[in-house]
């Protein structure tokens, strides 16, 4: 776990959020976007369609989930590091096999996050997760050191380019009580990365499946597009609003699949109670997020599929206060710090 004071915790958050809303609002290339962000998200969605056009065309039948993940990489890559990599570089591949590497060891389960004294004992999986986990900081490490080395404060490229600016500010300020060590950017870039990388990529995964199982879902869809977007144009973050039927199918999507079951570990940093239940300090604990949303005194029939759940009544607004039960990107203060990236993703 993190050693971090509250103070440099809080630094760290306050330091990534003003950044985001930074970069929020840096100009793309062309005025087309809003934003750098939404032109990033928009180039790489109709390169994917494009790609996986030709695939079909090629192979006629093929697993869209490679294709996902690397076009999710390389949004998250033109975010962080204001770059688009060809689908074949070597340099993005690898990356997308380091994170399928992370994926599997994560995924395999740790027996000592439930039986704590087996944290004593030697284990392969946490050895090669510590491995990989270095391989991926030395990657991030040597981004940001090139981001350093070409920073002009003129020139917001990405988010790097953001934290740094933020950083060198708070550094000039005489009242910060905080300082923020250039290695903390490091970690914050890694922590932005995984939350816009592995989370989206299985979520357009998901959304795949959902689309192939349920056809009048899909059918559904497009007919919104249609209507409220048009086809000589594709869908800007602007027009969620106008889009309830699409936006319920992404909460239906988070809620059914629940495809992030438990939160990242934290860790209680004093003696604590909750329902009644004592919970010493240094107990590492985690938010079952799948229970949560497949709780049946919170959803009606939470088995089932469906997006009229999120939906009023007569089926033309997003149903806030129902979306707002669903958990994917935790809670509390801690809650996923990428959760604005991953919901325009």
């Amino acid at each position: 776990f993190s050693t971090d004071q509250v103070g440099v915790w809080r630094a760290r958050r306050k330091l990534a959020l003003s950044a985001l809303r930074t970069f929020s609002t840096v100009q793309g290339e062309s005025s087309e976007y809003s934003c750098a962000l939404e032109e990033h998200i928009s180039k790489e969605g109709l390169y994917l369609i494009e790609r996986l056009h030709n695939v079909m065309k090629a192979d006629g039948s093929f697993d869209p989930f490679r294709h996902i993940v690397v076009s999710v990489a390389n949004v998250i890559c033109g975010i962080c590091f204001g770059r688009r990599y060809s689908h074949d570089d070597d340099e993005l591949v690898g990356l997308v096999n380091l994170s399928d590497e992370f994926g599997k060891i994560v995924g395999s389960g740790n027996p000592a996050d439930f039986i704590p004294f087996l944290r004593i004992l030697p284990s392969t999986t946490m050895k090669k997760f510590v491995a990989i986990n270095a391989r991926f900081n030395k990657l991030m490490k040597k981004m940001v050191n090139d981001h350093y080395d070409s920073f002009d404060k003129d020139n917001i490229r990405d988010i790097t380019d953001s934290l740094i600016n933020h950083c060198e500010d708070r550094k000039l300020d005489e009242n910060s009580n905080v300082q923020v060590s250039d290695e903390k950017i490091v970690g914050i870039v890694n922590d932005l990365f995984g939350a816009g990388f592995d989370t989206i990529s299985t979520a357009l995964s998901w959304a795949v499946v959902y689309l192939v199982a349920y056809p009048e879902i899909q059918e559904r869809l497009q007919r919104e597009l249609r209507e409220k977007i048009g086809m000589d144009r594709t869908p800007r973050l602007s027009d969620r609003t106008d889009l309830p039927v699409l936006e319920a199918f992404i909460l239906e999507i988070f809620r059914h699949s629940s495809f992030l079951p438990f939160t990242i570990p934290h860790c209680t940093s004093k003696d604590t109670s909750l329902n009644g239940y004592f919970i010493p300090k240094d107990t590492c604990v985690f938010v079952n997020q799948w229970q949560v949303n497949h709780d049946p005194e919170l959803w009606k029939d939470p088995s089932s599929f469906n997006l009229d759940r999120f939906l009023t009544a007569d089926g033309t607004d997003l149903n806030k206060m129902e979306g707002e039960k669903v958990l994917v990107f935790g809670l509390g203060k801690r809650r996923c710090i990428g959760e604005s990236i991953g919901r325009a993703e």
